[in-house]
């Protein structure tokens, strides 16, 4: 992670606590850090795992209360895949899309300019739009591979009856 978009979150984070008279804990300041060391997507359970990792306990509530406080800062973004919630450092990175198996669940980011340039092209009637996520379902490659597979396997298992069925039938006349 860049320390710079680190900072820039921090400051963020810090502007917010003082502008509303909220105490600056370690607690706050050691989830926003752990978040933005995190590659990718995580689920509340795999942060706090991290955390005890890193020798920092949090309790449940403390990490659900952050991660509420830093949504509403749009430090962290929340995405819904696959009826699983994962949530993402996103300070630096307002706009960008999702690829999502259907079968396993595997979540990966697609940079793509074209999807970029059509949203900046997009005309939203009294609305104006500060980011977007895209989100596209469909097979990842290994998923693809194991139903060939199975697809194969099926074909020949049908190939090998029908032949049987047939030398069989032959027998008896």
């Amino acid at each position: 992670m860049d320390e710079n978009i680190l900072q820039r979150a921090r400051q963020t984070l810090v502007s917010y606590l003082e502008e509303n008279h909220c105490r600056k804990t370690p607690e706050r300041f050691a989830i926003l850090d752990t978040i933005y060391a995190m590659d990718g997507h995580f689920t509340l359970e795999e942060l706090g795992e991290r955390m005890e990792q890193d020798n920092f306990r949090v309790s449940r509530a403390t990490l659900y209360n952050a991660i509420n406080l830093f949504l509403r800062l749009r430090l962290v973004v929340r995405h819904n895949f696959q009826q699983l919630t994962r949530y993402e450092a996103c300070f630096h990175n307002d706009n960008h899309c999702h690829q999502i198996c259907t079968v396993c669940g595997k979540v990966s980011e697609v940079a793509s300019a074209p999807f970029a340039n059509a949203m900046e092209e997009v005309k939203l009637k009294r609305f104006h739009p500060t980011g977007y996520s895209l989100y596209i379902y469909g097979l990842c490659s290994s998923c693809q591979a194991k139903a060939k597979r199975k697809r194969n396997k099926a074909k020949t298992n049908t190939n090998t009856n029908t032949n049987t069925n047939n030398n069989h039938n032959t027998s008896k006349k």
